[in-house]
């Protein structure tokens, strides 16, 4: 049992916490009321997500973009601003004689979100951030290729000192964690952390006393570059760190699987070649060939032409994991993310000649190849993605 983390942040931050039960999450793409029997909370959940995408906006602007009569857009507003999640801005400034409106919006100021990545091979990094993914602080810990109880230990203590720099009161923590994640927060599987169905966001929701979500962090990494950027609603990310794995987005949905394992290309073998021994047990898995670790040991000590043939072979074999997974779904793009000096250039282009050397040029001639646009907070800012989407049923 891991100990119990003491809430040192001071007492205004932890007695104006937001009282409002959890909203429900929409999809990706929301687009539509819920049913009936939800209405309430749904519609709350509506004027969040209007507010997060619009920004300030009066009770009559809500009124008139949601559909609904002045009286309810009111009265959902006012619930929103007693729970803390929105907050009066000031009289909006009128040209027109009359009453100048009063303008509301997500409390913006009022709440932060701590994220954890803990998908890198060396450092475990944690940040503080505002609800529109900005940066605000951030810290490190040392990834000691410590595995299981001491694994979790360094996780633990990244979030004591993440916890620590809030300013404001927190709506949430948000993990991105390496393996198979289900949607409790257990980590089903993580051979290269040693963990097997280990209940972190129990453990930590116990450590901090804030709402935990942990999700894959491919996953994170692909709800960050549909969210923060101007990505195709059908695409795949390759997320490249101590492990590879990828997340799916099919028609602005993320994909899970039915156990919760879609995008697990890491841990499958690429040829009939052999290869060498993965932390899973078997041979010759994409990760052999693709992850960070691997990836330098084997350009280690070698001279330009020994880095480029290493680069090249690993770009076609991720190559061949892809063809079949992009002809399948009719993908749009795939995007890498992780180390620019390793995955741009050779290995990038020797994927993307290998995929579509596999693949019908009709159909797939066009797909775009490239590395992500959201650098090496991708995880974290995913991962904050993730906390608004559960907290607020802001998409």
């Amino acid at each position: 049992m891991m100990a119990r983390i003491t809430d040192t942040r001071p007492a205004a931050l932890t007695a104006q916490e937001p009282s409002l039960t959890r909203l429900p999450r929409p999809a990706l793409r929301q687009a539509a009321r819920a049913l009936p029997g939800h209405a309430r909370s749904y519609n709350l959940a509506l004027v969040l997500q209007t507010l997060y995408r619009s920004g300030e906006l009066s009770r009559a602007d809500l009124a008139r973009e949601l559909g609904f009569t002045r009286v309810t857009a009111s009265d959902l507003v006012g619930e929103l601003i007693t729970s803390g999640y929105v907050v009066e801005l000031g009289h909006r400034e009128e040209s027109r004689p009359g009453k100048p409106a009063m303008l509301v919006d997500i409390n913006r100021e009022g709440l932060q979100i701590v994220s954890l990545d803990l998908a890198e091979h060396q450092v475990f990094r944690g940040a503080l951030m505002d609800l529109d993914g900005n940066i605000l602080d951030r810290c490190e810990v040392p990834h000691k290729a410590s595995r299981g109880e001491e694994c979790i230990r360094e996780v633990v203590g990244l979030l004591r000192r993440t916890v620590d720099l809030a300013t404001a009161p927190l709506l949430g923590v948000g993990v991105g964690s390496p393996g198979i994640v289900d949607p409790s927060g257990v980590v089903q599987s993580a051979p290269n952390l040693g963990w097997f169905n280990v209940d972190l966001r129990r453990i930590l929701a116990e450590a901090c006393e804030v709402p935990v979500t942990v999700v894959n962090d491919a996953n994170a990494a692909v709800l960050a570059e549909i969210s923060f950027s101007s990505a195709d609603d059908d695409l795949m990310l390759i997320k490249v760190g101590h492990g590879v794995g990828s997340g799916l987005v099919v028609g602005g949905r993320l994909l899970l699987g039915s156990r919760y394992a879609a995008g697990e290309i890491g841990h499958v073998t690429v040829g009939t070649d052999g290869g060498a021994q993965c932390a899973c047990g078997k041979t010759g898995c994409l990760e052999t060939w693709l992850s960070v670790p691997n990836l330098e040991a084997a350009a280690a000590g070698g001279d330009a032409g020994t880095r480029e043939r290493v680069l090249s072979e690993a770009g076609q074999r991720l190559g061949i994991a892809l063809a079949p997974i992009v002809g399948a779904l009719n993908l749009s793009e795939v995007v890498l993310s992780g180390p620019l000096n390793l995955l741009g250039g050779t290995l990038l282009e020797a994927a993307a000649v290998t995929l579509r050397k596999r693949t019908l040029d009709e159909f797939h001639s066009d797909v775009t190849f490239r590395m992500t646009t959201q650098g090496q907070d991708i995880v974290l800012r995913g991962a904050a993605v993730m906390v608004l989407s559960e907290q607020l049923g802001v998409a």
